[in-house]
């Protein structure tokens, strides 16, 4: 994804308008929070903001105070609703080509629910 431009067509774009559902977890005012369709860890969550930003780059750069705040609150709100925050969770944000990120609009993966192991190998 060489481009920062947001593309209002991306899945959680439609998602966000209603277009395709979504087995919603948690939602405020800044901040959508969901269940993973293909899920990587008995609980996967995904949590994005309502705004039209590409990355967390973007996000941090543009989003206002409020947007931000809201956003992680969510994140915290989420892994305590889910009972994630007392064992451990992942928080994971792909960004980019490089990143792996697929979906051009900015968002969190909360996994958790099993111990998840070592998240990057050391290079060979």
């Amino acid at each position: 994804m060489a481009t920062t431009t947001y593309d209002s067509e991306n899945i959680f774009a439609k998602i966000l308008r209603g277009e395709i559902p979504c087995t919603r977890v948690y939602e405020n005012d800044h901040a959508l929070a969901f269940e993973d369709i293909n899920p990587q860890a008995p609980t996967h969550v995904l949590v994005i903001p309502k705004g039209a930003y590409v990355s967390n780059d973007d996000f941090t750069a543009r989003a206002s105070d409020a947007e931000i705040t809201g956003f992680f609150r969510a994140v915290g709100q989420v892994a305590r609703e889910l009972g994630l925050a007392k064992p451990g969770y992942r928080m994971l944000a792909n960004t980019g080509q490089d990143g792996g990120q697929e979906v051009p609009h900015f968002h969190v993966h909360i996994c958790g629910g099993r111990v998840l192991g070592r998240m990057v190998q050391p290079a060979a």
